[in-house]
């Protein structure tokens, strides 16, 4: 076992300034030359690359249901060996879902710091602090912070309406600088925000009343491996070498997919569909989710790209599509302002982006490789008349399922995999020939 600060970033719900809060309080200890370990809850691609451009280390998700609790342990205590602190960044509400954030800060015992908008309110702060602080009573809670505070006095107000043992952490006043854009699916990506580092920087600086000094260690504990199949070949895909999207267009990739497929052998390479021209050697692509529909002409300006990744589907080579890099290989994608574009033409269909959100939530699908979890969340309607191999199941009941289509050695669907949750599988899903369905 071994020891590190942590502190659990939360709130009463979404909407509350979590990621700017946890994005300064990173950029602030990293400023003291700490190495800060930032995790995040849930399924989320959007707040992590913010939160990587604060601490400068790699953001990782912890999902209990997703990933499991021998996975997040494993990856917690790694990150305690080598860091300085680790704060992890809430999903919705503290006791939203399932699996919440409170379950997780509860079964590794971390303390949860609760952000709270302030911004219209004055004493009631303090009933929501008793609330969330009072709701569990197993609950590791640290305290409070007070988020788009409007001056000095009010923060006063603020801290005069909590209850005993409930302690105050610090404020953040409402500011426009240090405010992170969003869009549809949540916050903005992080490499299209020109100044994101003044605005984490601003936000740094702008912590009011906050302790510098480290939380109390937390103690961490090593997960037992699990036994797998891959025991006896722990490289079986040494030699094999993935082509790997990766821009504007298709960000959307846990870093522990990437992890993993390098931990089992295989050599990584990343391309741009936006700019580069053509494949690198490879065996197999790997078209994760993003915003296609943000960069529909560039896209589709690129005809040697597209030329490239139809050579590789003739050459009965792997594809795996999820998401945004599915949408990119269909006849074509039309945005929210009816303009229609031709995409890469491999997958028979077309897919048309609405305003309003088309599925949502943590899903679980059994492919003939084996059973597979992650997660969906589009705003664009699929026509496509292919059979599925499979249809996902919510892990909720009564959630609309997503088919999951092959064509050749193609798999493509609107599910974003998480690939620890059954490396078996996906070393299959890589290397194995999958027959269009009849």
């Amino acid at each position: 076992m071994t020891t590190c600060p942590a502190l659990f970033i939360t709130a009463p719900a979404s909407g509350q300034g979590k990621t700017t809060v946890t994005a300064a309080l990173a950029r602030l200890h990293r400023s003291q030359g700490r190495k800060v370990q930032v995790f995040k809850t849930g399924p989320d691609f959007l707040d992590p690359m913010i939160l990587e451009q604060a601490s400068g280390t790699p953001v990782y998700q912890l999902d209990l249901w997703m990933s499991g609790e021998a996975h997040c342990r494993q990856l917690l205590y790694q990150a305690a060996t080598d860091a300085d602190l680790i704060l992890i960044e809430g999903v919705m509400g503290l006791f939203d879902g399932e699996r919440s954030s409170a379950d997780l800060a509860t079964l590794f015992d971390i303390p949860v710091l609760a952000v709270i908008d302030a911004s219209a309110m004055a004493q009631t702060f303090g009933a929501v602090a008793l609330g969330l602080a009072s709701y569990r009573s197993t609950l590791p809670f640290a305290g409070v912070f007070a988020n788009r505070v409007a001056s000095a006095r009010h923060y006063e107000m603020l801290t005069e309406s909590l209850p005993p043992g409930v302690a105050a952490f610090g404020w953040l006043a409402r500011d426009a600088d240090i405010t992170l854009p969003d869009r549809h699916l949540g916050l903005v990506q992080a490499a299209e925000i020109g100044d994101l580092d003044n605005r984490i920087n601003g936000a740094a600086a702008a912590l009011k009343e906050v302790n510098t000094s480290l939380p109390t260690p937390v103690t961490f504990t090593p997960a037992i491996p699990p036994t797998t199949a891959l025991a006896a070949n722990a490289n079986p895909l040494q030699g094999m070498r993935i082509a790997v999207a990766h821009d504007n267009a298709f960000a959307f990739i846990y870093r522990a997919n990437l992890d993993l497929l390098r931990s089992l052998g295989a050599e990584l390479r990343f391309i741009s569909p936006l700019t580069d021209t053509e494949l690198p050697p490879c065996n197999a692509l790997y078209l994760p989710g993003g915003y296609p529909e943000l960069h529909l002409d560039q896209l589709a300006a690129n005809q040697a790209m597209m030329a490239a990744i139809r050579a590789h589907h003739n050459a009965n080579k792997t594809i795996v599509a999820e998401c945004g890099g599915m949408l990119y290989l269909l006849e074509s994608l039309t945005d929210t302002q009816g303009h229609r574009v031709d995409m890469v033409g491999l997958l028979p269909g077309q897919a048309i982006m609405q305003a309003k959100l088309a599925n949502l939530g943590l899903h679980e699908v059994e492919l003939p490789e084996g059973t597979l979890r992650g997660h969906t969340y589009h705003y664009s309607h699929l026509d496509c008349p292919l059979s599925p191999v499979a249809t996902s199941k919510g892990a909720r009941p009564g959630r609309r399922g997503e088919p999951v289509y092959r064509q050749g050695n193609l798999q493509a669907s609107y599910l974003h995999l998480y690939f620890p949750s059954n490396p078996v599988a996906v070393v299959q899903l890589f290397t194995t020939s999958s027959p269009s369905p009849t």
